[in-house]
């Protein structure tokens, strides 16, 4: 095996929420430590969005979702142009690419698992289009190997975090367990922003709640909030991940025939239920004390999400955002899929199978050489 080098590598990532593709130029270090250069935010043409969100739903057919993938993979691929004008060309790119669909059920067709995930984003596009190496495809050999092909950044959340559990709210919401005495664990605790979102559109023709600021003019609607509470998803034993295809556009539809009559009651309730159902994760799933929790994604600059969380948690509990780590709030995920690309790169094992349930460890992704 090649010895290990400092490498330069652009990390590419779109989450649940579908704002932008995020993009970093970082340095990824032999110690697996990654410094971020220069991220940015690079927004999705509209029409683009629009057709992501159609994939979303379910309202693509085979040929547009056939097209969708090259051209997000083009979007990427400007994505990354513009940091490589800046720096000049990274030794690769790693990318995770947008996913569309994610099914980590273990259902069966003729004795044929169909446990399954699906991300575009065509690497062979951006590897073309930038001249560079370009890793992508994670997910996969993780569901191959058993597991739910999720979470990954648990992986480098163990590497840069002690003793701490380390909490990503983007559109779906998602723990990290670290601890001496413990194997690293994670899962996804349920909704982040996505149904937040989904409403502050809806009522507020506004594509997020900027700072909290809707919610905190909302009252928490208790009676909602406990029936919202009583989901499922909730009390299912980790590993477990969840996404856009389970709280849907149809499950919040449906949770809004008994919301209160006030949109800003609305919001306020959706921002105390993804405070809580984090806390009631940690109650129900983390079988020690802890007393730090590390906040990144965009639900950290939420500050009456921050306010509920604070709230719900004991009170000895210190909570903390990647800043205060040196680590990027908003690109800190593009930062973990550099690290997972550079393991790739080296065939070094990047899964945990503590967290996604995989059967071993592997070498997730798959190369596309230019």
């Amino acid at each position: 095996m090649e010895e290990k080098q400092t490498k330069k590598v652009i990390g590419l990532m779109s989450g649940t929420s579908c704002d932008s593709v995020d993009a970093g130029y970082c340095e990824v270090h032999p110690d697996l430590s990654v410094k971020l250069i220069k991220g940015i935010n690079y927004p999705y043409p509209e029409h683009i969005r629009a057709l992501i969100f159609s994939a979303f739903r379910n309202e693509l057919s085979v040929k547009d979702l056939c097209r969708l993938n090259f051209a997000v993979g083009e979007c990427f691929a400007n994505a990354a142009k513009e940091l490589i004008k800046e720096f000049g060309k990274p030794d690769f790119i790693s990318s995770h690419g947008q996913t569309v669909f994610h099914y980590p059920f273990d259902d069966k067709i003729d004795n044929i698992s169909l446990k399954s995930t699906l991300q575009i984003g065509e690497s062979a596009i951006i590897s073309e289009e930038t001249e560079c190496m370009t890793i992508s495809n994670f997910r996969e050999k993780d569901i191959a190997c058993k597991g739910q092909g999720a979470p990954l950044v648990c992986f480098a959340d163990e590497k840069w975090f002690k003793n701490a559990l380390v909490q990503n709210i983007g559109g779906i919401s998602n723990v990290t367990v670290i601890s001496d005495e413990y194997e690293t664990f994670g899962f996804d605790t349920g909704p982040g922003n996505i149904m937040i979102d989904y409403c502050t559109q809806k009522f507020f023709n506004k594509k997020y709640d900027t700072d909290g600021k809707i919610a905190s003019e909302g009252i928490v609607s208790e009676n909602w909030l406990n029936c919202l509470l009583e989901d499922e998803y909730y009390f299912i034993q980790p590993p477990k991940t969840t996404g856009r295809e389970y709280f849907s556009e149809k499950y919040i539809e449906n949770i809004l025939k008994t919301a209160p009559q006030n949109p800003k009651d609305i919001i306020a309730t959706l921002t105390a239920l993804t405070a809580k159902t984090i806390a009631q994760a940690y109650e129900r799933f983390v079988p020690f004390r802890y007393d730090t929790v590390i906040i990144g994604g965009g639900g950290a600059y939420n500050k009456t999400l921050m306010k509920f969380l604070k709230s719900y948690l004991p009170r000895h509990v210190q909570l903390k955002t990647h800043e205060d780590y040196g680590i990027s709030n908003n690109f800190k995920e593009v930062m973990a899929f550099a690290l997972l690309g550079y393991c790739t790169y080296y065939g070094i094992p990047n899964n945990l199978p503590s967290c996604t349930g995989a059967l071993k460890r592997t070498v997730l992704g798959k190369i596309q050489f230019v």
